[in-house]
């Protein structure tokens, strides 16, 4: 695949992260795991059966209230979703988290390039951390530079705003790579070559 659509006359790519360098759902899955084993251990519930009812919900409706769903479901108490929020935070996954194939070679080609690399970490920066760390990066993980939206009243347009001015560079000179959602929210107001990662999958 050619990516000079994507770089020519380029000095950066700046990519988003959740659904757009790796897909979002083989972290969450981890973590919903981890939770059931500790629910499991801590309380003697079934961690299949608990389990196979958070992908499942996760499947037909997203991530949201899905520990109050699961809480209701088992007759889990309150107390739990600490322990459930702390584990996006802290969770140390079985498995690394692997990015779509046609973004690494993207990347890869970036750093051939010698153009910059800018990860925009969008939500709670520590989950953020937590996923960046447990990702497989192939040697591009120095080549980075990590700015979180949390630090812009969680605004990618102001994100993107201050990275212009820090970098000394033009909306124009950057291409932008959104997940397929974000894309079709059309939350960038910037005059920037903005693509969804869809188009390189």
């Amino acid at each position: 695949m050619s990516f000079d659509k994507y770089l020519k006359a380029k000095k950066a790519l700046i990519i988003t992260l959740d659904d757009a360098i790796y897909p979002e759902k083989d972290y969450l899955l981890q973590v919903y795991y981890l939770f059931s084993e500790f629910m499991a251990y801590t309380e003697q519930f079934d961690a299949k059966v608990m389990l196979d009812f958070m992908k499942a919900e996760f499947e037909l409706h997203g991530n949201k209230d899905i520990f109050l769903k699961t809480a209701a479901k088992f007759g889990i108490a309150n107390k739990y979703e600490h322990n459930f929020d702390l584990l996006h935070e802290t969770a140390r996954l079985p498995l690394k988290l692997l990015m779509y194939q046609n973004v690494l070679s993207l990347l890869q080609e970036v750093v051939v390039e010698r153009n910059k690399i800018i990860l925009l970490a969008d939500g709670n920066p520590a989950v953020a951390i937590n996923k960046i760390k447990q990702l497989e990066w192939h040697g591009l993980g120095e080549y980075l530079e990590v700015y979180f939206t949390a630090e812009y009243q969680f605004s990618i347009d102001k994100t993107l705003a201050a990275i212009f001015a820090s970098k000394n560079i033009e909306p124009q000179e950057v291409t932008l790579i959104l997940s397929e959602n974000q894309f079709d929210q059309k939350i960038v107001n910037l005059d920037i070559d903005c693509f969804s990662v869809t188009e390189i999958l």
